[in-house]
């Protein structure tokens, strides 16, 4: 927290002062002094933006911005604590599908009496030891989602999506979406961008075949109408109870439905 200059000395009482040359002409330090405002400007939106929750939840948002875009699958890992919450027993066993799924699937293997797998939709080209590892071990798979998932039905208590059924057209999410809820026992989580959002930088179009799409609230519940899908209102109510108290503000849209059985 930075303090307030003493006011009642007057900037000619220089003597005693070491830094005071540097208020009338330019030094040596200067790069440096710029340097170090600007990390303290840093760490000051940074101290703003977890001030909510002391670290966890807080604004979300306004952190996942910070590059110029929205990454959902960067929400997700900070939503597990309250989908935690809001899910309980329903998280035992995860599977998430979207971008970056082996730091979403390690995130969840952190949480207690909890098991958790990944589906990655597009080519790892740039995977880390860690990924790596997950894949050998058949934790994460890569997979197109556009087809059948290899999965039989409630294989998995709850289903998370993020960043991956905003690149597909609606002729692919009639078949998908009903497949995502078919191989789920509780529930299916869904986290899409808002229509106007910008997509996070380091999103390679090449990778996803064609820019995300961001379809509104509207457009998407008459769509889980139209799929026979029914929204999770038990789970809704939960999740923002549990929300309320993380001070947690979406930076993604997200849905809770109910299996497809």
């Amino acid at each position: 927290m930075s303090r307030r200059p003493n006011t009642s000395r007057r900037f000619g009482d220089s003597v005693g002062i070491p830094f005071v040359g540097a208020l009338h002409t330019k030094s040596r330090q200067s790069p440096l002094l710029s340097i170090g405002l600007v990390v303290v400007g840093a760490l000051l939106i940074l101290g703003y933006v977890y001030h909510g929750s002391g670290g966890g939840c807080g604004d979300i948002a306004a952190l996942n911005r910070l590059d110029g875009g929205v990454s959902c699958t960067l929400e997700l890992q900070t939503l597990i604590p309250i989908l935690k919450k809001a899910y309980g027993e329903s998280m035992r066993k995860v599977l998430h599908i979207g971008p970056e799924t082996c730091s979403v699937v390690s995130q969840i293997l952190k949480e207690d009496d909890t098991e958790a797998w990944g589906v990655e939709p597009y080519e790892m080209d740039d995977a880390d030891a860690n990924c790596k590892s997950l894949v050998r071990k058949g934790v994460v798979r890569v997979a197109d989602i556009k087809f059948p998932l290899p999965y039989k039905p409630k294989s998995f208590s709850l289903v998370l999506v993020s960043d991956a059924l905003d690149y597909l057209s609606p002729r692919y999410l009639n078949k998908t979406v009903p497949e995502l809820a078919r191989v789920s026992a509780d529930g299916l989580v869904i986290l899409s961008g808002y229509p106007g959002h910008k997509i996070a930088k380091g999103t390679e179009l090449s990778k996803f075949g064609r820019p995300a799409k961001f379809r509104s609230s509207s457009w998407w519940i008459r769509f889980f109408i139209q799929t026979r899908l029914e929204e999770n209102e038990t789970a809704i109510k939960k999740f923002e109870q549990a929300a309320a108290k993380k001070a947690y503000r979406p930076a993604c849209q997200i849905f809770h439905l109910k299996p497809l059985h």
